[in-house]
């Protein structure tokens, strides 16, 4: 190793730029405290075998440490790297299994995802998603006790709002600008996964929560995969909860009015 330099934007890792005496570079990712970055290297591993989507190799990958494979990258989402982007996620999400949920528990930052396979996605989606996490956020105090009982009072109704997909998909589930890295216009990798099978519909919603996508990208997509009529209307907000969620967990504050925000509109 000749060099070693800080990179920004992890909130639950330590990640390192590393070059090497050979000319060769990679990532390094640690942990200070709690945390298992093996499930992150397991993720990772598990889309490089079982999808083309682009993602970088895995070297090393245990409890405290994960080196990665170094992906090129030079600029923001542009326009054509959305439209490349579309083509990528529209893929991956033709991936199918029997069931909802995934052969072992995944991770959304932080904090577990529990996958037990579920034959239907709705009681998947209320039972360990929503849920799960609004009561994790209330545990930890982050989230009022009213408010966790107004989202069970949605729990209880989700069938009036969500529709059974035709399968389960292979979804990223962390899909934001942060998580994709750009090179000459197009996608040179994603990183930081949270996989599971799933609607592909939540994962499209989350690409809404803070504009990481726009036009260019949900065009292309609805070339290869057309969205169900409503999906903009009502279900993306829905599904936005659990993201909503997850941060309002790590962070309190305004993602907490967004949740309250998000019920009031439907009601409860």
């Amino acid at each position: 190793m000749i060099s070693l330099r800080p990179l920004a934007g992890g909130c639950v890792s330590n990640a390192y730029d590393i070059r090497l005496s050979n000319g060769n570079r990679c990532v390094a990712k640690t942990l200070d405290g709690a945390g298992d970055l093996s499930i992150e290297g397991g993720m990772l591993r598990y889309l490089k075998n079982q999808s083309e989507l682009p993602v970088p190799q895995v070297y090393h990958a245990d409890k405290s440490l994960l080196v990665l494979e170094h992906i090129r990258s030079d600029a923001p989402l542009s326009s054509p790297a959305q439209r490349d982007a579309a083509h990528h996620i529209a893929r991956l999400h033709t991936l199918t299994q029997a069931n909802y949920g995934f052969e072992t528990d995944t991770l959304i930052g932080p904090f577990k995802q529990p996958n037990p396979p579920s034959e239907r996605w709705v009681p998947f989606f209320r039972d360990h998603r929503l849920l799960y996490m609004a009561e994790l956020a209330e545990t930890a105090g982050q989230l009022p006790k009213p408010m966790t009982n107004r989202i069970r009072s949605l729990a209880d109704q989700l069938e009036r709002y969500l529709i059974e997909p035709d399968r389960p998909s292979l979804i990223h589930g962390d899909l934001w600008a942060g998580n994709m890295l750009c090179f000459d216009n197009a996608i040179s990798g994603f990183i930081d996964p949270a996989i599971c099978y799933a609607d592909a519909e939540i994962e499209l919603a989350f690409t809404t929560l803070f504009s990481t996508f726009g036009e260019a990208f949900f065009k292309t997509y609805q070339e290869h995969r057309p969205i169900k009529p409503g999906f903009f209307e009502e279900r993306c907000d829905l599904y936005n909860l659990y993201p909503l969620l997850v941060h309002a967990r790590l962070f309190g504050g305004h993602y907490v009015s967004s949740v309250a925000n998000t019920l009031k509109r439907f009601g409860f």
